[in-house]
């Protein structure tokens, strides 16, 4: 799995590039240059079998709509380059709802598309010398807490459906929804890249890797009003139908701070199931949670053989949380009786300080966590009752203070859980 994090420089090498300006790009922050942008890249498109092209955005302030990238493309950001999101929600077209999702995530109907859009790619490169892509989304963040959405708001970037992509040395800014949104893709790098939202800002996840695989995320920064990092699978029954798992999937050196949530979460949205999952390195403030996996019934799914190290967390309500109390359901359809299956999930080395309480476990009667595992657990806490809340859950402890719930101080646990499928006894210790 560490190959998911090595990155072939050759890649941002393209035989062919042009500049956006030679398509009558203006760089005022006031003209508005979608049709630039859309025609550069359908210009670039007859490069793909020469090796590909590359898109130069040079320094200046590049107004636009919503536009789609091509396969073989690199989109290179000058380090004085700002990508602006047009304010005018009409300039972000509206598109079908993804199908593991069955509709909008806030409102039934479609997608408004994102700012930067590619679906069904292959070898693409959104990068540059950490230039800014910047969605202005207080227009949108408005029209949410007003109630005036008609159509759920868009990502920042969203990629569905592609493989083989790089998103490096960027500064993520305001966008209106989601920061970083992959969707049922695969080989995804993101690598030092900073995310910035004001922790007001509703629903301004980080990164989101959505039913997708072998997926590598380190070195980044993010600030903003929503999870730093969520693994999320599909929606209730629309994702136990369309059944694409995310796995495969490495977390390293992530630092932020946050509104709500958590620093890293799993769900609410993970009916097509979590599996091989990897964080080490990881340093989070005000949150609601550090640690933090989010579900209920009617999900179905799974979450299993994750394994967590090393995190720095303070200032939050919850050290760690499991709760299967979260989330809404998209219609009345949804299977009440598919119960999500949460097990095998090791959380070592853990420091805390100035956190509320240490761990708030809930889960489900009939189908409880199981194999929670933690060690090396120390927990500063700043209330004297309710330090631990633990229902439904069975696992082991070792060195862990305040001292954990009786659900959770069975003693000989291992540490290393064996993979999802059995055949394999390699443990999380061999990444």
């Amino acid at each position: 799995m560490s190959d998911l994090c090595a990155c072939d420089e050759g890649r941002f090498a393209r035989p062919h590039s042009v500049t956006i300006t030679e398509f009558g790009a203006v760089g005022d922050g006031v003209t508005l240059n979608t049709h630039a942008f859309t025609n550069a890249i359908f210009y670039l498109n007859s490069f793909a079998d020469k090796g590909g092209a590359q898109l130069y955005v040079p320094p200046g302030r590049w107004l636009t709509g919503s536009f789609r990238l091509i396969s073989h493309l690199t989109l290179f950001l000058h380090k004085d380059a700002v990508i602006l999101g047009s304010q005018e929600p009409s300039q972000w077209p509206v598109i079908d709802p993804l199908p593991s999702y069955g509709r909008g995530r806030e409102l039934p109907g479609g997608n408004h598309m994102s700012l930067i859009y590619g679906e069904n790619l292959t070898d693409v490169v959104i990068t540059g010398e950490n230039g800014t892509i910047d969605g202005q989304g207080a227009v949108w963040w408005d029209l949410y807490h007003n109630k005036s959405l008609d159509y759920t708001r868009p990502p920042l970037l969203e990629l569905v459906n592609s493989e083989g992509i790089v998103i490096s040395n960027l500064t993520f800014k305001d966008s209106p929804y989601w920061n970083i949104h992959p969707v049922y893709c695969k080989n995804v790098l993101v690598q030092n890249v900073t995310i910035l939202a004001p922790r007001e800002s509703p629903n301004t996840d980080g990164i989101n890797p959505d039913s997708s695989t072998d997926v590598c995320i380190e070195n980044c920064y993010i600030s903003n009003g929503d999870d730093l990092i969520s693994i999320k699978s599909g929606w209730d029954e629309y994702g136990i139908a369309y059944g694409q798992p995310s796995s495969n999937i490495i977390i390293r050196q992530i630092i932020g701070d946050t509104r709500a949530s958590a620093g890293i979460a799993f769900g609410s949205e993970m009916s097509g199931g979590i599996s091989d999952v990897y964080v080490d390195g990881l340093v989070v403030t005000h949150a609601k949670a550090g640690i933090r996996m989010k579900t209920s019934r009617g999900r179905g799914g799974y979450v299993k053989d994750i394994y967590i190290s090393n995190v720095n967390i303070s200032n939050t309500e919850w050290a760690i949380e499991f709760t299967s109390l979260y989330g809404d359901h998209p219609d009345e359809n949804y299977d009440p009786d598919a119960l999500p299956d949460v097990e095998r999930i090791v959380i070592d080395n853990v420091q805390a300080w100035d956190v509320k309480r240490a761990g708030n476990f809930h889960g489900i009667q009939e189908l409880p966590f199981r194999d929670i595992l933690l060690n090396n657990v120390v927990i500063n806490v700043t209330e004297l009752t309710d330090v631990w809340n633990c229902s439904y859950v069975e696992g082991y402890s070792e060195y862990v203070e305040p001292e954990p719930c009786v659900e959770l101080q069975t003693q000989g646990g291992s540490l290393e859980p064996s993979y999802a499928d059995g055949s394999d006894d390699a443990s999380f210790s061999d990444i």
